[in-house]
């Protein structure tokens, strides 16, 4: 029987939260706490590196999370993806067995199957899975085609995490997404979408914010993963039709092996930072004149509400979330995915506009701020856990 206690009096409601990895949802179990709403949060990252919340309401399982983490720093990438099936189904089983009693069990897809089971049969607990990205088979699909486009064999993703997946889909009461793009992949996979939750990813305000711009170069920034899916190709195809001679191209992120011969191959000079700590990229972003996110699939990229808090427009896909963070031609814009001439065009128009840059930086500012960062997010999911429980009462489920 499902109690559904905490409806009717949010004080009293109990939230568990599991994220096996540091993903956004390490910063819900913050919110969660801030509200007063936290009973536990679960984690196969390391105690100690779990920073914002009391030690006594976090557990940790990091004995197999640790063993694959270190096989991607030594560049095992092999070892890594065999890991990684037997990593999520531990850390499922784990955080089964110990769940604590709770109202609300909210987890990051693929990791919560037999938890969230647990939550509703042990507890009467309202099961949320938090989709960061699209419908997976969606995923799947779009990346093959891209993949096969550059003639890349394609591994696709391991075929026992989509069924989990699936399943997950398929039990959990609710789904979360962070952004439009997300829910449209759902319905068209079919499901159903009184069942998907829309709320927009949040950014730390006190973290990212303007800094002075030492000089007048006009700076194209990417900031990510330099890969594949996250579009690589068409940016540097873009800067290339631009031809702009006094461009300075900056990308901060490690380099997919997947695409690093297409970023060897290219012809356009740039610069690699590689992977620099989150602390850092405030700085970056703010001697940028523009950030530009060409994924073919993105659930929601954080980095354009980063930059945008730093002042800074963004030319972003429609597969990013962008529709959700901004209006087309106010802080940015928005283009079709797999369109290198869509996003010169516009980096054109913004090297021959200063004015309209910095006027779209600073709507870019106010708009993020407006938004509200995490603590925006954090009470709109609570608003949503409380929806969801009275009318799981009201219809006496």
């Amino acid at each position: 029987m499902r109690s559904y206690a905490a409806a009717g009096n949010a004080g009293v409601m109990k939230v568990c939260v599991a994220s096996a990895g540091p993903f956004h949802v390490f910063d819900l179990a913050r919110q969660m706490e801030r509200l007063g709403h936290l009973a536990r949060f679960y984690t196969a990252y390391p105690r100690f590196k779990v920073d914002g919340l009391p030690a006594a309401k976090v557990s940790s399982f990091p004995w197999i999370m640790g063993p694959a983490a270190l096989a991607g720093r030594l560049g095992m990438p092999g070892l890594r993806e065999r890991l990684n099936f037997p990593m999520i189904e531990t850390f499922d089983r784990w955080m089964a067995k110990r769940l604590a009693p709770c109202d609300v069990f909210h987890c990051l897809s693929s990791f919560g199957l037999q938890s969230h089971r647990a939550a509703r049969s042990r507890h009467g607990a309202l099961t949320v899975c938090d989709r960061g990205s699209s419908h997976i088979t969606f995923q799947n699909e779009i990346l093959r085609d891209e993949y096969e486009h550059y003639g890349i064999p394609y591994r696709g993703i391991d075929a026992r995490i989509v069924e989990r997946e699936l399943a997950e889909y398929e039990f959990c009461d609710l789904i979360s997404v962070p952004s439009s793009f997300s829910i449209r992949s759902f319905v068209e996979k079919g499901v159903a979408r009184d069942k998907l939750r829309l709320n927009p990813l949040g950014v730390d305000l006190s973290m990212f914010h303007p800094m002075p711009k030492r000089d007048a170069v006009f700076r194209v920034l990417f900031v990510g993963s330099i890969s594949i899916r996250k579009g690589i190709a068409y940016l540097l195809e873009a800067v290339k039709r631009a031809g702009i001679g006094a461009l300075d191209l900056v990308l901060i992120g490690q380099v997919d092996k997947d695409a690093a011969r297409i970023v060897a191959k290219c012809d356009v000079p740039l610069r690699q930072l590689g992977v620099l700590p989150r602390t850092e990229l405030a700085a970056h972003y703010s001697q940028a004149s523009v950030l530009v996110l060409p994924s073919v699939e993105d659930g929601f990229g954080l980095v354009m509400a980063q930059a945008m808090a730093c002042g800074v427009p963004v030319i972003a896909t429609t597969n990013t979330g962008a529709e959700d963070l901004f209006t087309d031609g106010v802080e940015g814009f928005i283009v079709p995915i797999r369109d290198g001439a869509a996003i010169a065009d516009k980096i054109v128009f913004l090297r021959e506009h200063p004015e309209m840059r910095d006027a779209m930086g600073a709507a870019a500012l106010a708009r993020v701020r407006a938004l509200g960062g995490w603590n925006s997010y954090g009470e709109q999911m609570a608003a949503m856990y409380q929806a969801a429980l009275a009318a799981c009462a009201a219809a006496g489920r």
